[in-house]
């Protein structure tokens, strides 16, 4: 038995109701749904703003290549997971009452100084001491949501932090047709190359079992938005996490970009982030695309590749309406819910 088969069974044993065949509650009138959101950075934090909108259970499961900033420095110097996109889900799962929004702004608020404190995020301090504290990623994180009255679970994808690696063609505008490595993730953001594919190091990285096993016991699963190659697709590339993402009776919903994003994403149509993700993930089959209904110049296209992984394509208008590329939290919750009613269960989730 492989070391992955063995984690599988253990995390299978932690699924509510798996030896009934299934979730307990799936499939009762009434109930709310179990989501589980993955991804990271801003496109996860605007997915949960308006996930944590529409039910009272939800997980956040976040990435964690992140090698910049804060983040970078504090994995850098003490070996720890990168807990700035784990304090952005934190933030955006925190209420719109007094409580949660003071909360919110205290983690993110950024110390300035001339000295090494200088763009800390008090978030990432907190998550970082609590982490030495008990020593468990998970205790910690439950931890500082309670704290924080957050609407929700976040859970970090991986046990280990990991290097993002990527093969991009014309990364060096003086080689444009040579395919090159680059390496970690804020550099493969800003790539002005064209990145043909990605990879993590370690190549086998273990699996938080919380987290696979809340994908098992999923109602629904949302990928994206966000950064396509440095937060969406990463989740692909953790052996355990991807089973779990192909075995979970859940529905799979993809939430596509409200525009490509300058270096990593450039001139990429929306159909063709759903060719990428194939690419990394061929055995992945989705029920239901997303979009803006005003950033699909061609529906065809992407409703042909959207057949191809098994999904129909729902458009809807997600964006804010002072025209930035972003997505509106209470629009963006509307389209979760209505997808939720109409490819869900019969009748309303509340």
């Amino acid at each position: 038995m492989t070391g992955r088969t063995s984690r599988m069974r253990r995390v299978r044993r932690l699924v509510p109701g798996r030896a009934r065949g299934g979730a307990e509650g799936r499939g009762r009138r009434g109930a709310q749904p179990k989501v589980v959101a993955l991804g990271g950075g801003h496109g996860l934090s605007a997915s949960l703003a308006a996930l944590r909108r529409i039910t009272g259970d939800l997980t956040a499961v976040v990435t964690v290549a992140d090698d910049g900033g804060s983040s970078g420095r504090l994995r850098d110097e003490l070996g720890v997971l990168p807990p700035g996109d784990l304090r952005k889900a934190l933030a955006a799962l925190c209420g719109d009452d007094e409580w949660g929004q003071t909360w919110a702004r205290v983690i993110k608020h950024r110390f300035e100084s001339q000295g090494e404190l200088h763009d800390h995020a008090v978030g990432n301090l907190l998550i970082v001491a609590l982490w030495e504290q008990l020593g468990d990623h998970v205790q910690a994180l439950d931890l500082v949501g309670k704290l924080l009255g957050a609407h929700g679970r976040v859970l970090p994808m991986s046990a280990v932090p990991l290097e993002l690696q990527a093969l991009v063609r014309g990364h060096d505008p003086a080689a444009p047709d040579a395919v090159t490595t680059v390496c970690g993730q804020a550099t493969v953001a800003l790539t002005p190359g064209e990145v043909q594919s990605v990879h993590v190091v370690p190549e086998d990285p273990p699996a938080v079992p919380e987290a696979v096993a809340a994908v098992l016991d999923a109602d629904w699963v949302v990928l994206g938005p966000g950064s396509w190659f440095s937060s969406v697709i990463p989740h692909l590339l953790v052996p355990e996490l991807l089973e779990a993402l192909q075995e979970t009776k859940a529905r799979r919903v993809l939430s596509l970009n409200l525009a490509p994003q300058p270096g990593e994403t450039d001139g990429f149509s929306p159909q063709r982030h759903l060719e990428v993700l194939a690419r990394h993930a061929p055995k992945l089959a989705l029920d239901v695309v997303l979009a803006d209904e005003a950033a699909v110049p061609d529906r065809e296209s992407l409703t042909d590749a959207a057949k191809r992984l098994g999904a129909t394509v729902e458009l809807a208008p997600v964006a804010s309406p002072d025209g930035c590329p972003t997505h509106d939290p209470e629009l963006l919750a509307a389209a979760y819910d209505r997808i939720f009613r109409m490819h869900g269960r019969i009748g309303p989730w509340r």
